[in-house]
């Protein structure tokens, strides 16, 4: 949705069609008609206090309705800024206002299966630019920065993988493209399969990639004495990511986060360090990953009695990099159906970017099949 289209809403519509309604009708009141003239102006009598009054109401409705359509021009002007971080030839950025905030998010493609790619940490949308067009050849695809990431808003406010679900579910269902081959990664595996397990009519099928969720295992990899990673409990710490990281964020980035999962050399460049780097660095920039890494330590026993109650009933594909099959074990225990996997050797966890080729193979082959039992 564009800027434009929110300003421009049915209510605002019919607001304005409501006053130019009745400024023309207190004109028709009092106007004076030129013989054979057609035209008729208010009457200015100055002697007349119910024209000056309804000169005034005209004045004040023409006013009021003049800034409505000034608000959309701005509005249409807004849009057509340059998007302030990297991009791609025939890309589409937008904004959606949902749930309360506002989510950036990028389009691709206009023929095919809808597909929603949803990013972990730490990234955004930018994590999928290699894959979006590969798969943009067949599909429309979409890419959003969840709440707190990226270009999305991060003002305070819930950042739990219930709020996030949400955002998805009413994205979708704003955009009209649902249902949606739901394709995520990482720290996005809570509020992806809270999305898919509670709303299963909105998703065509489920993809997860390096996924694990709380109440199945997730929590084991913040225990640093049993190999665990130390950023989850530091993430998770509140205030502790920007006491320790604001003014580092590229240090952390280009230093640890990405270079200590990554398996494939030069897969990940300074030019991508930088695009993600500039998203953290603004205020805040790591509120929407410290909500998530505090709901996933939080929210094992309501994920585990969700997926007793509401399995995943779509079909399921689990892709594994450097984890191996923890996403496929993962995955089995909350679908119905079998799950499909497939794991590809000598890549980290950064599959999206590490393998772009592999992986759009894969989910294009799977999504094909998808799409031939659904309309077949």
């Amino acid at each position: 949705m564009s800027r434009t289209e929110i300003l421009e809403t049915p209510r605002r519509q019919l607001m304005r069609r409501g006053i130019r309604q009745r400024a023309e009708a207190a004109q028709q009141q009092q106007c004076e008609v030129g013989a054979g003239s057609g035209h008729c102006r208010p009457i200015r009598s100055a002697g007349s206090k119910d024209n000056r009054i309804a000169e005034n109401a005209w004045t004040q409705t023409t006013r009021l309705s003049n800034h409505i359509d000034n608000l959309v021009v701005i509005g249409a002007k807004m849009m057509k800024a340059r998007h302030p971080g990297l991009t791609l030839a025939g890309l589409t950025h937008h904004q959606a206002m949902v749930n309360g905030t506002r989510l950036h998010y990028v389009s691709a493609g206009s023929t095919g299966s809808p597909i929603l790619l949803v990013h972990g940490f730490p990234e955004s949308w930018w994590t999928f630019h290699k894959l979006i067009p590969l798969l943009a050849a067949r599909h429309r695809v979409i890419a959003v920065d969840l709440r707190g990431f990226g270009d999305s808003d991060n003002q305070p406010r819930s950042y739990d993988s219930k709020a996030s679900a949400t955002d998805l579910l009413e994205l979708v269902r704003q955009l009209g493209v649902g249902p949606v081959h739901l394709t995520a990664q990482d720290i996005s595996g809570s509020s992806v399969f809270r999305f898919a397990a509670s709303h299963p009519q909105d998703v065509l099928s489920f993809i997860a990639i390096e996924m694990g969720l709380p109440g199945f295992g997730l929590e084991a990899l913040a225990d640093v004495a049993r190999g665990g990673a130390w950023h989850i409990g530091v993430m998770a710490a509140p205030g502790i990511p920007d006491l320790l990281l604001a003014g580092r964020e590229r240090e952390f980035l280009g230093r640890y986060a990405f270079p200590s999962m990554c398996a494939v050399s030069d897969a990940i460049v300074e030019n991508d360090i930088d695009e993600f780097a500039r998203t953290y660095s603004r205020s805040d920039g790591w509120r929407g990953a410290a909500g998530l890494y505090q709901s996933m330590l939080q929210e094992g026993s309501e994920i585990r009695t969700l997926a007793e109650h509401n399995k995943l009933q779509m079909p399921v594909l689990a892709i594994g990099g450097g984890g191996g099959s923890f996403t496929a074990d993962t995955m089995t225990q909350v679908a119905t159906g079998q799950v499909r996997s497939v794991l590809l050797d000598g890549i980290g966890h950064y599959v999206a970017l590490e393998a772009p080729d592999e992986l759009a193979a894969a989910i294009g082959e799977f999504i094909e099949g998808v799409d031939a039992r659904s309309t077949g």
